[in-house]
């Protein structure tokens, strides 16, 4: 895992994590201990799936930068994809509040991604690798003509 991938998941758990624990305790407060249930098993989905998420982001862009775009996108689609399916396995279960549930999974959801933006704007990250070099020109090459034409314009 690199230094800026690193920061990027802390930054978004730093900000998720005290969101999800502040909505916790209201989902526990209005709706009792079903309500903290369902918003300790919605932080957990959100801890789980952005996680992974994210962790599987890293490593798909790790050796192939180039498709950061297009593999953020597939993993954020499957990851909105699977905290469907899970809302739609338990959508009738009485083991925890499902409108606790919903609007913890929202909010700390929201500030997840909230944080991965924040992050990513925030970091200094190189766009360009410092340390390769250009191979050397030849002078007899395609480009001397085009050099010494633009010399004779700059003396005039």
């Amino acid at each position: 895992m690199q230094s800026n991938d690193a920061r990027i998941l802390r930054g978004s758990a730093f900000i998720a994590v005290p969101v999800g624990v502040v909505a916790t305790v209201v989902s526990a407060i209005v709706a009792g201990e079903k309500g903290l249930i369902g918003g300790l098993v919605a932080l957990a989905v959100v801890a789980v799936f952005f996680g992974l998420g994210t962790a599987a982001l890293m490593r798909l862009t790790r050796d192939n930068p180039q498709v950061a775009m297009t593999a953020g996108l597939l993993v954020y689609a499957v990851q909105i994809l699977l905290i469907g399916v899970f809302i739609i396995v338990f959508q009738n279960t009485t083991l925890f509040n499902a409108r606790a549930f919903a609007l913890t999974l929202l909010v700390t959801a929201l500030s997840w991604v909230g944080g991965q933006v924040k992050q990513s704007l925030t970091a200094k990250m190189l766009y360009v690798d410092p340390g390769a070099t250009l191979p050397a020109k030849s002078s007899a090459g395609k480009g001397a003509g085009r050099a010494s034409k633009a010399k004779s314009y700059d003396a005039a």
